[in-house]
């Protein structure tokens, strides 16, 4: 069984990641994933409940949602937090080094945008 480790609120599992030696590396293996930027991105604008960011991705297989916010969470990025309720209550948010995530997601919106651009530009013949 893997510890929990806590540091500034943060619940941490994945020690394995201090063996990678490169910080782009450790980046790269914790966003690694189809889903995970977009859900960081969905997280940075609001607290969502699990049906509501699953709306906001309509592709996404209600599983690996799952499989891809656990791992989000086993990271450090995300915060899962259960309301004793019922109906059972769960809502995601993005800790403060998620949080801290949002340059790097502009900037790459913004190199999204410019790519999408040039796509456009050099497929602009074939839609006529």
């Amino acid at each position: 069984m893997r510890s929990i480790v806590e540091n500034r609120g943060v619940e941490f599992v994945n020690k394995d990641l201090l063996q990678i030696g490169c910080n782009v590396g450790v980046a790269n293996l914790v966003m690694q994933g189809k889903w995970k930027f977009a859900i960081m991105n969905f997280l940075l604008q609001k607290t969502m409940r699990f049906g509501e960011l699953h709306r906001c991705l309509p592709n996404i297989r209600q599983g690996y949602l799952t499989q891809q916010l656990r791992e989000l969470e086993k990271d450090g990025i995300v915060h899962r937090e259960v309301y004793k309720q019922v109906p059972p209550k769960v809502e995601y948010s993005l800790t403060e080094i998620g949080r801290e995530f949002l340059p790097v997601t502009q900037a790459m919106n913004e190199w999204g945008s410019k790519y999408n651009e040039l796509l456009r530009e050099t497929f602009a013949d074939e839609e006529e």
